[in-house]
């Protein structure tokens, strides 16, 4: 799973179907329409409308290329890995070549106009290659790189496309797209558990006393309650670490990325609001919160603090994997519900 399980606009050319279908037939040979029709619906809006025609269309490739990689590597039946192997030659011939499966083609004239390189989109192949291989994370660090390959490229790619991805702006962009990795583990716990996988660190569940049996109930008890109201404030601080590169930013995508945070703090809330128990579902927001979010949001990084804090976080951004989290935890407890 990466952050590229997010809401999806209207497509270029309409509506194309009911969000949540199955991809018809062989996954790479899918058309891009396929891969966005079969999309699920999630927390923010990847291309909304107030962005120019060109600028949408560019973000439309490149979430047709992450959802077809999450749904090879999340959905497909047979040789997975090889499936990934199968789609990475393709995409490497972007740079050095003629592409020939649809969704790669559809990819190849952002990449080129927009001048992108090829590691953000072989990190998002390699993310889905890792959740083939490993189930598990025994730390919040090694969670962390996990996130490098499966969240931080979108951003990358997304700065990319509008010329802008300097080193402080990417820093902080990385913030943004890790907490919201994190969000959506937090509310699809139930989920990823069903697909045979925990994004929840062991040395956390260790911590508060959860056993994996206890993440497989219908309803959280108070220590899995607790565990993830964790995760939402160690969610919450890295998302607000990130968020001063909405005030680096200008025009339109100023209100693109305050919605991604808004998103962001929007689902947090959803969880909160539910009480921490997202054993039964992953808890969502209505949309008109969302928009409250990304409005607080768009116009709090115009004040003189938010300015402020902009340009301090040019240079003051420390490292996020710092052996053990940002958020000290609480001594291991042992035993479970």
């Amino acid at each position: 799973m990466t952050t590229s399980d997010a809401k999806i606009g209207t497509p270029p050319g309409g509506p194309m179907g009911t969000p949540g279908a199955p991809l018809p037939g062989d996954a790479l040979t899918s058309s891009p329409q396929d891969v966005l029709r079969a999309a699920s619906a999630e927390n923010f809006t990847v291309s909304p409308l107030i962005l120019p025609a060109r600028q949408r269309q560019h973000l439309f490739a490149i979430y047709g290329f992450a959802r077809l990689v999450d749904d090879i590597g999340d959905e497909a039946g047979g040789d997975r890995l090889a499936l990934l192997d199968t789609l990475e030659a393709d995409l490497e011939r972007i740079w050095g070549g003629t592409p020939t499966l649809p969704v790669i083609q559809a990819l190849a004239p952002t990449v080129r106009e927009c001048d992108l390189g090829p590691e953000p989109f072989r990190r998002l192949v390699a993310a889905n290659r890792q959740d083939q291989l490993v189930t598990r994370y025994d730390t919040f660090d090694d969670l962390l790189r996990y996130c490098t390959l499966s969240a931080d490229p979108v951003g990358h790619m997304v700065l990319g496309v509008f010329g802008i991805g300097t080193p402080d702006r990417v820093a902080l962009s990385d913030r943004i797209c890790t907490a919201l990795q994190i969000v959506e583990h937090v509310q699809d716990v139930a989920e990823d558990l069903a697909a045979g996988r925990i994004y929840l660190p062991r040395e956390d569940l260790d911590s508060f006393g959860v056993r994996e049996q206890d993440l497989a109930r219908r309803t959280a008890g108070p220590a899995v309650q607790e565990l993830i109201a964790f995760q939402v404030l160690r969610a919450r601080r890295i998302l607000d670490e990130g968020t001063p590169l909405v005030g680096l930013v200008s025009g339109r995508l100023r209100l693109v990325l305050a919605g991604f945070v808004g998103g962001g703090r929007g689902a947090l809330d959803a969880v909160e609001r539910a009480g921490c128990d997202v054993l039964g579902g992953a808890p969502t927001a209505p949309k008109p919160r969302i928009a409250r979010y990304a409005l607080t949001v768009a116009l709090a990084s115009v004040t003189p603090a938010a300015r402020r804090a902009a340009r301090s976080a040019r240079v003051a951004l420390p490292p996020l994997v710092t052996g053990g989290g940002i958020i000290t935890k609480p001594t291991g407890r042992g035993g479970g519900e």
